[in-house]
């Protein structure tokens, strides 16, 4: 008897809805904004006259200055360059220049040179790399003149008030630096009108005098000694009661005498003889 064949079925699987995820990086991009103004390394060449004046005291009618054979390093590619002015190129720089070179001189007349802002090749040549710029030429330059008037006109005001605001016995040291002995015969009045004018002429020297402690003590020791109350040896090397010949100090060697007296009076032992000699001039 035959037997039946076993039909063993498969189970179905349905992929109708499976669909593949295929998976893809998203990138996000964040942008930033930001603020402010960008700040070019290498500032822009102004476009405007200039005037270049040689420098010193002597003005010569006409002077000639080196237009070829000169060079420049170069700090961005590490060694020098060579230069020429040219009318006929559009670089002061040999190794940029193209065709044939047509050189041209630069002549200073009466010590000034005039260069056009149409010539912006020479002005660079000028003011950015000729090797004697700042040397034997410098540029005018408006703006820097004005700052460096302004700065002096402030010192010059500061130091005129506080010679105006100077008590007598400071005006009285601080012109003694100038004048010396000659101090002792002027009057009040004299003594302020030359005060204000040294102010005016010398403002910076002024207010460092005014500001220096030492100048009064000087003053103070000095006008000590032209009274006899104390009294500098023959040989400058000691001070003295002018009593009694007693020794009050010594002078340091190669010191002047009375910057180092001012600064004696600074020590314990000075304070009492600067007392001593303050109570006799009152």
């Amino acid at each position: 008897m035959a037997k039946a064949k076993k039909t063993v079925t498969a189970p179905k699987v349905s992929v109708e809805n499976e669909i593949p995820v295929v998976e893809t990086q998203v990138k996000e991009f964040i942008e930033v904004q930001t603020t402010g103004t960008m700040v070019d390394a290498k500032p822009k060449w102004e476009l405007k006259d200039r005037v270049y004046y040689l420098k010193g005291d002597k003005k010569p009618l006409s002077r000639m200055i080196k237009s070829a054979n000169i060079y420049h390093f170069d700090a961005d590619m590490g060694y020098e360059r060579e230069l020429m002015y040219c009318q006929n190129q559009m670089t002061p720089f040999v190794d940029e220049m193209k065709g044939d070179q047509r050189l041209e001189h630069i002549v200073f007349n009466s010590g000034t040179l005039f260069v056009p802002k149409e010539k912006t090749v020479l002005q660079k040549l000028l003011s950015l790399y000729h090797p004697h710029k700042d040397q034997l030429f410098y540029e005018h330059k408006p703006v820097e003149v004005a700052a460096d008037q302004l700065d002096w006109l402030d010192l010059e005001v500061d130091a005129l008030i506080a010679a105006r605001d100077l008590d007598i016995d400071m005006a009285e040291a601080v012109m003694r630096v100038e004048l010396g002995s000659e101090v002792s015969k002027m009057s009040s009045k004299e003594l302020k009108r030359d005060l204000l004018l040294y102010a005016k002429r010398n403002p910076a020297l002024f207010l460092e005098l005014v500001n220096d402690d030492n100048v009064q003590l000087r003053n103070f020791g000095i006008k000590a000694t032209e009274l006899n109350i104390i009294k500098l040896s023959s040989d400058q090397r000691h001070f003295m009661w002018g009593s009694n010949d007693r020794k009050l100090m010594t002078v340091p060697f190669d010191e002047h005498p009375y910057s180092a007296l001012a600064q004696w009076f600074k020590t314990d032992e000075g304070m009492d003889v600067y007392t001593n000699i303050e109570k006799r001039l009152s």
